[in-house]
């Protein structure tokens, strides 16, 4: 098993930056996919960016030009930079986890979840 914490998360002003952190613990590190997920109130929880479990990483086409993805195994921790924010990506973000070679973009992928951080942006 492995546990996930999110961290980073806060409100800011549209253009803004933020940097999401994911700490993980609890089992080999480097043995799982990993990925970012948002959901907004009332829409379905949707697929940002991804780090494989045999190296690489995947970013969703909707945000590749403001976010990346990066993972440091030293530190058993995802991030994810966030820059040039807009209101749309105001959401609660959320790490997931699966022993999965690839980090695909469906949350029923994945096996293990975080608590989530939430990220506010205003006009």
């Amino acid at each position: 098993q492995v546990q996930l914490v999110e961290s980073g998360g806060g409100s800011v002003q549209a253009g803004g930056s933020l940097r999401l952190s994911c700490a993980a613990s609890g089992s080999t590190y480097s043995a799982y996919s990993m990925a970012w997920f948002r959901q907004a109130p009332g829409k379905e929880r949707e697929g940002v960016a991804g780090s494989h479990r045999t190296g690489g990483t995947r970013i969703d086409d909707s945000v590749k030009d403001r976010f990346t993805v990066s993972i440091d195994r030293a530190k058993n921790t995802l991030y994810l930079q966030m820059n040039s924010l807009k209101p749309d990506d105001t959401a609660m973000y959320y790490c997931a986890a699966t022993d999965k070679f690839a980090a695909e973009m469906s949350a029923s992928w994945y096996d293990y979840w975080g608590q989530g951080t939430q990220v506010t942006v205003s006009s």
